[in-house]
């Protein structure tokens, strides 16, 4: 491998062209400068390393011969005028050979302080981290709730801005419901699913879950309560059994399957080539979208959760995927409180209530055919998604 920063040749001497392997945004001859650059700055400082190395250990070696020597001649001369007896010289020198091994590891002793003050300085830093919510000393354990969650008139700001994420929001959902947040982006709806599993607190106002302010509830049992979906499916690096079980880990596998059949995932599961144990990669690579998304709601499905969020659960799909993760959906929304945020209003038609969210500001409330006639936002946006669905499909 020829050295960094230099020209590669052929056989005789020529220098080699690059191939031309334009990528997609054209920046090949950008990003191989900037290789290069890098490249040629830890080459600098691994030359500069071994040129210390190479004056340090000559001049140990060059002073520990420098000392024995004149300890030898000393202690010649000395034995020669009765000084001192051989024993003695031999037993000195001995000490003085071993001398000189911790002085070397001293030496090298400089490089591993600064690495490892370096490594422990990221450490504290972690270490120092404070999670954005604290749990109370006497915080109440949440067992199988109902499922009733109520915003009532909740503010909440991200720190370090200015404005506010949500402004006076109040909601209602209980079981057997479902709530649909619409909106532009930014308005506030993912916000929403944040504070319902309290991974921060409402600036103002109260989030309550079967009449308990979730600021007064253990963390684990007021998660326990809720299953979440997100738009960014995650699915680990393990088999699809493994995947599903992450819900409840306890489960069986009879449970598994009957999850996964919920789900309408068993049918694919078992044209796999190791069925419930195959291996999906890392993130789930090796599935397609729609297959890790049905692989999401067996696991939810499993969780058994009286509360669902599901955050844009059909985003990145096809029409045909999306379509076919409906019918699976209904399913697991039947019977819970559910909270659905979504930009594609034609999934949202059939929510019991619909609110639209506008710069963390409820500017409308109803159902579908009410905010139709109500609201300019709402029209606004189903127009657009109407259009764009024979596109999509």
């Amino acid at each position: 491998m020829p050295p960094l920063g230099l020209d590669q040749r052929d056989r005789r001497g020529e220098p080699l062209e690059r191939a031309a392997r334009p990528g997609p945004y054209g920046q090949e001859d950008h990003e191989l400068d900037r290789f290069q650059r890098e490249s040629l700055g830890n080459l600098a400082a691994e030359l500069c390393s071994a040129r210390l190395k190479s004056i340090y250990a000559p001049l140990i070696d060059l002073l520990e011969s420098g000392g024995l020597l004149t300890v030898a001649g000393v202690g010649t001369w000395e034995l020669s005028r009765g000084r001192i007896s051989i024993g003695g010289l031999l037993v000195f020198l001995t000490y003085l050979n071993q001398l000189y091994s911790p002085i070397r590891r001293l030496g090298r002793l400089g490089n591993s302080v600064f690495a490892a003050s370096s490594a422990a300085e990221r450490v504290i830093e972690f270490l120092d981290q404070r999670p954005s919510v604290v749990e109370r000393p006497q915080a109440l354990e949440l067992r199988r709730a109902r499922g009733t969650v109520v915003f009532d008139s909740v503010s909440f700001r991200y720190a370090g801005t200015r404005e506010h994420a949500l402004s006076d929001v109040s909601l209602a959902v209980a079981p057997g419901e479902t709530l649909a947040l619409v909106g532009p982006s930014g308005a506030g709806k993912s916000t929403i699913a944040k504070l319902v599993v309290r991974f921060y607190d409402p600036e103002g106002g109260r989030i309550s879950i079967d009449g308990h302010d979730v600021r007064h509830l253990t963390l684990r049992s007021l998660r326990a309560n809720v299953a979440l979906l997100l738009q960014e499916t995650l699915v680990f690096d393990g088999t699809v059994r493994e995947n599903i079980a992450y819900g409840r880990p306890d489960a069986t596998d009879e449970e598994v399957v009957m999850a996964a059949a919920a789900a309408d995932a068993h049918e694919f599961i078992l044209a796999l080539p190791e069925r419930y144990d195959t291996l999906v990669g890392q993130k789930g690579r090796l599935l397609s979208g729609g297959q890790r998304q049905r692989l999401a709601i067996a696991r939810a499905t499993l969780r058994d959760a009286p509360i669902l969020l599901l955050d844009e659960p059909t985003t990145g799909l096809d029409a045909d995927s999306a379509e076919r993760i409906l019918a699976p959906l209904r399913r697991l929304m039947e019977g819970r409180a559910t909270i659905v945020i979504s930009h594609n209003l034609l999934t949202v038609r059939d929510a019991t209530t619909i609110l639209v969210l506008e710069n963390g500001r409820i500017t409308g409330r109803g159902s579908h055919e009410e905010l139709i006639g109500a609201s300019e936002t709402y029209r606004r946006l189903y127009e657009r998604h109407r259009l764009e669905a024979p596109a999509s499909a």
